[in-house]
């Protein structure tokens, strides 16, 4: 998903955050409401007024995606962060809803939240046009009214990843009961209107030469390759079926302890396991930070003795963090995990660390279960030969305790 995020706090328990470019959002809507609010009151009024405006128009983003968030919760489906980015905003959920009318309950809750604040507004607007018809505070309720309306009903388009997709995919999902059919249907027609908006948007801009034309054409870009992502996700669903993350992950792996001096780490016995990726760990075994080969790679040679791995490695963002009883189709499809770069951290009830997952274990999961095998293979005992055998040297794993230096 977005990181890079700045904090809001919470509200209902739940995490909120912003990315940077919701501040270009915020400019954008100021520079629009301040030129539709010209001749309405002094410059100074108009200005301030369209500031206020534009915030309000990104606090009814942010209740948008509370109501997802809220009446996911309340369907028992965690909720990692609400994220306000340069397109809208976005709930990053922690699993998938398990039936079709929990789905559709989830879905639907964005756009009716957003026509139910443009209802308010609009009557607002009305009772202040009783008293200053043509005033910027009239002129901003009926703007932020009407944006409402068009988030709520945009929203509700026949295409993933928008609402109406969700809804798509919950309706079709209800009448014939393949969960797959319906995430496929809705995220091709993702892809279809992608398309139309990107379409729309180049005829905009080449024949009428408005930069709105620019706009349209990043949402249909975003629209399909978040399309495509869906489709992606959703054939991993089918391959990877009900196989649970203590199926497929790396028990007890080798960690480091943040605290560790790069220096120290390479006279380890961590450098003869054969791994890429290591989980970084804080003093009380919580995984905190994914540390690779290539990151102390670019620690210069002088600076490892006094640079430690977890100045080096690269923290872990929250969707990165599992539960062994999780479905690895619901880990692998809010994370993605670049080979022999990024891993998953499996934990316990106490958040330490229990295991990992890579996308070598992900691949090997996937091509597994589409032949119909265990998600992981069991060990298998060699059948005995007469004459010399070949010499197999095993190394016994590495607690995480013990990865520094040996004493």
């Amino acid at each position: 998903m977005i990181h890079r995020t700045f904090p809001l706090g919470r509200i209902a328990g739940i995490r909120l955050g912003a990315h940077w470019s919701v501040l270009v959002t915020v400019g954008l809507f100021t520079w629009v409401l301040g030129s539709y609010l010209t001749g309405t009151a002094a410059t100074a009024v108009v200005w301030i007024t369209a500031v206020i405006g534009a915030i309000a128009f990104c606090a009814a983003l942010l209740a948008h995606e509370l109501a997802h968030s809220i009446v996911a919760r309340r369907s028992g489906i965690r909720v990692d962060v609400i994220v306000l980015w340069l397109l809208g905003g976005v709930s990053e959920l922690g699993e998938e809803p398990r039936d079709a009318r929990t789905d559709l309950r989830i879905a639907s809750a964005g756009p009716l939240t957003s026509l139910g604040i443009a209802a308010v507004a609009f009557l607002a607007g009305l009772a202040s046009a009783a008293v200053d018809p043509d005033g910027p505070i009239t002129a901003v309720l009926v703007w932020l009214a009407l944006m409402n309306t068009i988030l709520g009903l945009f929203n509700l388009l026949p295409g993933a990843p928008l609402d109406g997709g969700r809804v798509l995919r919950a309706v079709i999902w209800r009448r014939t009961g393949d969960r797959l059919r319906a995430a496929t249907s809705a995220a091709r027609s993702g892809q279809f209107l992608g398309t139309v908006l990107l379409m729309i948007g180049i005829a905009e801009l080449v024949l009428f030469g408005h930069l709105g034309g620019l706009w349209l054409m990043l949402l249909g870009w975003f629209l399909q390759s978040a399309a495509h992502a869906e489709l992606t996700v959703a054939g991993l669903r089918h391959r990877l079926g009900d196989s649970r993350v203590r199926d497929v992950m790396t028990s007890h792996p080798i960690a480091i302890p943040a605290a560790l001096p790069v220096a120290a780490l390479l006279r380890s016995d961590a450098t003869a396991s054969g791994h890429r990726v290591f989980p970084v760990i804080d003093a009380s075994g919580h995984p905190v930070a994914v540390v690779a080969w290539s990151d102390l790679a670019a620690v210069t040679e002088p600076a490892r003795a006094t640079t430690t791995v977890g100045d080096a490695a690269r923290a872990l963002p929250a969707v990165a963090l599992a539960r062994e009883e999780e479905l690895v189709s619901d880990v692998a499809s809010r994370v993605v995990l670049r080979p022999n770069l990024d891993a998953v951290a499996v934990v316990d009830a106490d958040a330490r660390l229990i295991g990992l997952i890579t996308s070598t274990d992900l691949v090997l999961a996937c091509d597994r279960s589409a032949l119909g095998l265990p998600a992981r293979p069991r060990p298998v005992q060699p059948p005995l030969r007469e004459g010399p055998q070949p010499r197999h040297v095993t190394s016994a794993p590495i607690p995480y305790e013990t990865a520094g230096d040996p004493p």
